[in-house]
């Protein structure tokens, strides 16, 4: 199956809410959640009662969505989750947010994780002074994220510098600005989905 490569504010007006897939345009008056509640299409539909498992779906369908996963590699870390002894939901969490595409965008190096994905694959990453171009790579707590010393000289990474932190930064991480490198201090939390998705029901749906 092909990565979506359509308009991202239509994933969030299907969604009901922001998922916050454009970066700063989703806090401007602009965003297309603020400017039309409906869902997408050229007619307007009638809101039906949703089913248990199409709430459930729902909430699968937003958080790969969130991180930019499709089905195989969602479910695979789903399965691994389950198969760890300490709660599935909280080990999913984990997983989703120690992707470095995740960690790029959480620690401000980009406006959002489709942008943090192009900036790892383009090689502009450094993981505890290795070059990491995987999206998907899991990072640990220790590890060192920042910029290749190169790449902070393009005109790009000077503007990230000049304005960062511009949103707040998870706890599980931390930021040294001035150098444009931030370290994992400890694993997330259930709290850094933000209350946008809930764990719960993707262990539902998957466990039917």
């Amino acid at each position: 199956m092909a990565r979506y490569a359509g308009p991202d504010c239509r994933l969030c007006r299907r969604a009901g809410q922001k998922l916050f897939l454009k970066g700063e345009k989703c806090f401007m008056p602009k965003c297309a959640v603020e400017r039309r509640h409906s869902p997408p299409g050229q007619i307007a539909q009638r809101r039906r009662r949703v089913s248990d498992r199409g709430l459930q779906l729902r909430e699968k369908q937003k958080a790969k969505v969130m991180y930019g996963v499709l089905e195989r590699q969602f479910r695979g870390y789903f399965d691994k989750a389950r198969k760890n002894p300490l709660s599935t939901g909280e080990v999913l969490v984990q997983l989703l947010e120690r992707r470095l595409d995740n960690v790029v965008f959480r620690l401000d190096f980009a406006e959002s994780r489709d942008q943090a994905r192009q900036l790892v694959r383009h090689g502009h990453i450094m993981v505890s002074g290795k070059k990491v171009s995987i999206p998907s790579y899991l990072v640990k707590p220790g590890d060192v994220v920042g910029w290749k010393q190169s790449s902070q000289e393009k005109e790009f990474a000077k503007a990230v510098a000049a304005q960062i932190p511009r949103k707040a930064i998870p706890g599980w991480l931390s930021l040294e600005a001035s150098t444009m490198m931030g370290r994992v201090v400890d694993l997330p939390a259930m709290a850094a989905l933000e209350g946008l998705v809930e764990p719960r029901m993707i262990i539902e749906f998957y466990s039917r």
